[in-house]
């Protein structure tokens, strides 16, 4: 898969079949749409091709309400790549880019920067400055530049019923199978190991406390869940705490991320870990005792590792 990132020196593209979108988490109901471009690509002898918007446009137009993300850019074009696509474009997306006005946007960036041969999207896609762009303009100017037009029915796109924001809503309520099994895959989170209280370490579960990479992505709701701990050169299996840490905070601390990662004792400060969320044992408790809490823990982790061990087969 070809990626580009300058858009002002994209080479010729062979008979783009392009579709359009940011398509965070690549979901079944994206790969639904991918699968038809890559499709159509190979019935036309064509290339298949998605232009993607970095940052996320919500997050540059409605700078107070920052979008959280299901992926990182790198773990996205990952999984584009692994859906089959031959060619991804990411264009920067800027307060300037949102004013692109819908002539402007088919007229300039779809047909004389990409040479579009086929655009295939949703039903509902709106382009240009205020979401003025709709399927209807797209059929009229796929006329006027001689393009061909494919829209994706809304029947076809609900009846997946998956959307990135159902997805975000099921990680914020820490429902992590849940949103693997939209996703398609386990949800992941990857961080940098830093210096925490070291309390865990003296309860008998020494804890890697996780700041993510990406401070733009989901982080699951608070709660203690099994997990696959992936370093640089292992894979383990662990348990992770999100949240406040209320046993030993009076006052609410914010959400911190600690795992402990099952049959390693050993300093991870400055590595980078990446935790696959499995399942949600149990919500984040505050316990009256040390002694309280170690049982509790004895518990997690057995539910853990069950849990590991049932999804690993």
């Amino acid at each position: 898969m070809r990626v580009h990132t300058d858009i002002s020196a994209l080479e010729k593209i062979v008979r783009p079949v392009l579709t359009i979108g940011t398509f965070d988490g690549v979901h079944h109901g994206h790969r639904k749409i991918l699968d038809r471009v890559i499709a159509l690509a190979k019935e036309s002898n064509g290339t298949s091709c998605l232009l993607t918007f970095h940052p996320h446009p919500r997050s540059v137009v409605n700078e107070a309400k920052p979008i959280a993300l299901l992926n990182s850019l790198e773990e996205k074009l990952e999984l584009l790549e692994k859906a089959g696509l031959d060619h991804v474009i990411v264009q920067p997306f800027t307060k300037a880019f949102s004013r692109m006005t819908a002539l402007q946007y088919v007229r300039d960036l779809l047909v004389t920067t990409i040479g579009v041969h086929h655009l295939v999207v949703g039903y509902d896609h709106h382009f240009g400055r205020n979401r003025e762009g709709d399927i209807k303009v797209l059929r009229e100017y796929a006329d006027i530049f001689g393009f061909k037009l494919e829209e994706i029915p809304a029947q076809t796109i609900e009846e997946v019923k998956i959307s990135s924001t159902k997805i975000r809503c099921a990680l914020d309520e820490g429902k992590v199978d849940l949103a693997s099994e939209y996703l398609g895959y386990s949800y992941c989170l990857s961080g940098t190991v830093v210096h925490g209280d070291g309390r865990g370490k003296g309860l008998g579960f020494p804890t890697a406390n996780l700041v993510p990479n990406d401070p733009e992505k989901v982080v699951p709701g608070n709660g203690v869940y099994a997990v696959q701990v992936k370093s640089k050169d292992q894979e383990y299996k662990g348990m992770a705490n999100i949240g406040i840490k209320p046993t030993f905070h009076a006052v609410p601390e914010n959400p911190s991320i600690e795992v402990n990662v099952f049959g390693l004792d050993k300093d991870l400060y400055g590595q980078e870990l990446s935790l696959t969320f499995e399942k949600r044992i149990r919500d984040e408790i505050k316990f009256e005792s040390a002694e309280e809490l170690i049982k509790q823990l004895t518990l997690d982790r057995e539910k853990a590792l069950k849990n590991i061990r049932r999804l690993s087969k």
